[in-house]
Parts: C-alpha cells; structure tokens; sequence
C-alpha cells in the first residue's frame, strides 16, 4: 500500500505536464496537481518508511524491498515539484529578458502569431529595472566574424535546439523563432538580431 502511494504521487506529477500541454487541463489545475504530487510523495515516504521499518523487524526481504523502492518513489514525487519551486521562487518574476536594453529586438514575425498570448510583448520600465538587478551580466554578444556568416551560425544552432524557426531574413539579420518546452509545453520566443 505504501508503495501505492507514492506512486500515486509520481502519477500526478507525470501527467500534470502532458494533460496541459494537450488541453486537458487548465495551467492552474496542472500546476495543483504538482502540489498534490508532492503531498502525496510525502505521504508516501511516511508510510513506506513505516512499512520498510516493519518488514525489517519481520525480517520480511520482499516487502522490505518493496518498501524502500516505494521510499523512492516518494521521495521522487516530493522532491521534483519542491526543487521546481524554490527555482521559481528565486526567479524574478518577469517574463522577457533581452540582450539589448537600451534598443531591445521587436518581434514582427511572432506578433501575429501570439494575439491570444496572456503575456504582452510590450516591456515595461519596471521589468528592464527587474532585469538590470536580477541578470546584471547578459548584454550584445560580440563575435570576429561577418554577418552572414554570424547569420548561418546561429540558424544552424536554433535549428540544432530544434526551435520552430518562424522567420529568418538573412538581408535583415533577423531570426525568429519559438522554443516548446518539452513537458508542459511552454512557448518561447526568441528574436536574434544581428548587426555588424
């Protein structure tokens, strides 16, 4: 019972991604069902710590192994939505970040494609300031090599991230592209704006 427990518990956490991704679910619910997961992990911890103790002192091999691997799974159900919230958590809560603060690359290519989007393409002075004290090292990167040259190097690594390349124009120097994350399926888009 205690290993069925916690593998309830690694149940809600792997379905919470797949069940978003595909319209089952609304994000809210699938991010509660991260949180019960990890309610469950514990209690599934609990209990198979209590029942390996048991099949220990009944010197009970089988269902001392079957305890310690549903510790496992508990411990698994816990701790993958726990470390996902403290990393969000210490993140600040901005949801843009570029290179170029004083002339940030605009989407063209992206705009039509993201109108029903909760978040805005427009930035803020408050999320600049966000990102100038949160990410104070990310700026223009500088490379020794011509543009074009710079422009088929960085198409073949989107390509390589496998991003859905959306616009490239080479005359332009301007990439855009999404990048689907792979369980929840989370968009990003990304714009790359190259000048000599």
């Amino acid at each position: 019972m205690a290993c069925g427990v916690a593998g309830l518990g690694l149940l809600l956490l792997a379905i919470a991604g797949p069940f978003y991704r595909f319209g089952v679910l609304p994000l809210p619910v699938a991010f509660s069902l991260l949180r019960w997961a990890a309610y469950v992990g514990i209690v599934g911890v609990l209990s198979s710590t209590f029942a390996a103790t048991l099949a220990y002192r009944r010197r009970s091999r089988i269902a001392f192994l079957v305890a310690l691997a549903g510790l496992a799974l508990g411990v698994l159900a816990f701790s993958i939505p726990y470390r996902w919230q403290r990393l969000a958590q210490s993140a600040p809560p901005i949801h843009d970040i570029t290179t170029d603060l004083q002339n940030p690359p605009a989407f063209q290519a992206i705009v039509p494609l993201r109108a029903s989007a909760p978040n805005s393409l427009e930035r803020s002075p408050l999320v600049d300031e966000e990102q100038r004290r949160s990410y104070p090292d990310i700026a223009p990167l500088t490379v020794p090599v011509p543009p074009d040259q710079a422009f088929e190097e960085v198409l073949e690594i989107a390509q390589e991230a496998e991003w859905e390349i959306v616009d490239a124009d080479k005359d332009l120097g301007r990439i855009e592209a999404m990048d689907t994350a792979p369980w929840f399926g989370f968009k990003d888009d990304v714009v790359v704006r190259l000048t000599p």
